[in-house]
Formats: C-alpha cells, structure tokens, sequence
C-alpha cells in the first residue's frame, strides 16, 4: 500500500512540473514577425514554335546508324598491322595499364620476373612475352624499376599501330604518368 502511495505521489509531482516556454514562444513569434522571406519569380519562358519532322524517308534518329567505315581493299587490311584476335586473353588484360602499380620484380631459373598490383587490390606475376593492359600489350623487357610494353592502337582505318608504354615502379596505379 506504501509502495502504491509513494508511487502516485512521484507520478503527481511529474505532471505537476511542467517548463514554462512562453519566453521562447514570444521569441519566436518576434523573429518571424521581422523576417521576410524572398522568393524569386519564375523565369518567363518563350514559347516555342511547334516542330515538323519531315524525314520520314530516312533512319530514324531512335535507331543506331548503320556501320559506315572506311571500307579499304581486303588486300591492303591483310597487309596491315593486325593484332591476334583469336588468343585467349591473360587476365591483365582486362586491367588499363594506369590501374597497374609494380609492387617488386625477382629472377627466378634465370626468368625476370615482376609482380604486378591492379587497382582492386589482385596481385599477378609476369614475364617478357605476357600479355598486359586493354591494347593488347606485350611485355617486352622488364628491368629492376620499369616494365616495358608494346601496345597495339587502332589507328581508324583498320589497321594498327604499335606505341611503346613504361609502367615504372616510382608511380601508382590511378596516375596517368605511368604510361
């Protein structure tokens, strides 16, 4: 019964306490009252004149457009600098060579080899002749502080083109001075 008193009592004595918070509504009220809100006006608009689409004779610009290359003799493509399409690609090559860091290069039963860090954190070995980066590259020497790479470009007629890129040990993957 002690117990039930005392715990009606404390629970009056809660009710009873209430903040008095008239001070911080005068406060309010006076600040919104001197507080002017600007709102900008919408901007007028031109109205357009309507559109007449005529070409109704041609490919609708909703399509993709059909391949429009420069067609070249299927003698001077044979001729031309190709790479090999039907080689299984390594997985480097799936990587750009500025997503690749050298992490270390060793000799081993007088291979040179080097260690090779992409961008996502996978670490891979390679040696002269494997193949890196998204232009068909080619491992052409490796040396202490530098992998060099040959790499394919295409050069638009359908021919490629053979450009020399370094991936050096100094620089990190995401930066565009290591190729």
């Amino acid at each position: 019964m002690m117990k039930k008193l005392l715990l009606l009592s404390s629970l009056l004595a809660l009710t009873a306490c209430q903040p008095d918070i008239s001070d911080l509504q005068v406060q309010v009220d006076q600040i919104k009252a001197n507080t002017s809100v600007s709102i900008e006006p919408y901007p007028e608009f031109k109205p357009m004149t309507p559109f007449v689409y005529q070409a109704q004779s041609r490919r609708s610009p909703f399509q993709l457009p059909k391949s429009e290359l420069v067609s070249m003799p299927e003698a001077y493509k044979a001729n031309c600098l190709q790479p090999d399409f039907k080689r299984k690609k390594q997985p480097l090559e799936k990587v750009g060579i500025d997503a690749l860091e050298i992490r270390g290069s060793f000799t081993s039963k007088g291979n040179v080899w080097a260690l090779i860090q992409t961008n996502s954190g996978s670490l891979h070995k390679v040696k002269t002749g494997d193949h890196i980066g998204l232009f068909y590259g080619q491992i052409t020497s490796i040396t202490k502080d530098a992998v060099f790479i040959t790499e394919m470009l295409p050069d638009g007629t359908g021919c490629w083109q053979k450009k020399e890129a370094k991936l050096t040990r100094s620089s990190t993957a995401g930066e565009k001075d290591n190729v």
